[in-house]
């Protein structure tokens, strides 16, 4: 025995983990982990429960307006239907 090189030592253990298991790490499809202050955390905490809410009231609007068959037509008070009535005449 002469000592064996980090890296080949390295490679050949890589190696023999090849042969012996077909498992791997997923890849890495985001940026590491960061720390972060108590105050970015909190804030990001507050910024994704209030857009949990947000969405939550969304899904809990559509699904009662499915259930009581609730139609929402759109609303145009300065549009077409303001042109539909009679325009009132002075008769000098």
């Amino acid at each position: 025995g002469s000592p064996v090189p980090p890296e080949e030592r390295r490679l050949r253990d890589k190696k023999h983990l090849d042969d012996i298991t077909a498992a791997r790490l997923p890849p890495l499809h985001h940026s590491p982990a960061k720390l972060l202050s108590i105050e970015e955390s909190i804030a990001i905490q507050i910024q994704q429960k209030e857009a949990y809410e947000e969405m939550q009231a969304k899904l809990a609007a559509q699904k009662l307006a499915e259930r009581l068959n609730i139609k929402m037509l759109r609303f145009e008070p300065e549009g077409n239907a303001s042109m539909q009535y009679r325009e009132v005449r002075d008769e000098d």
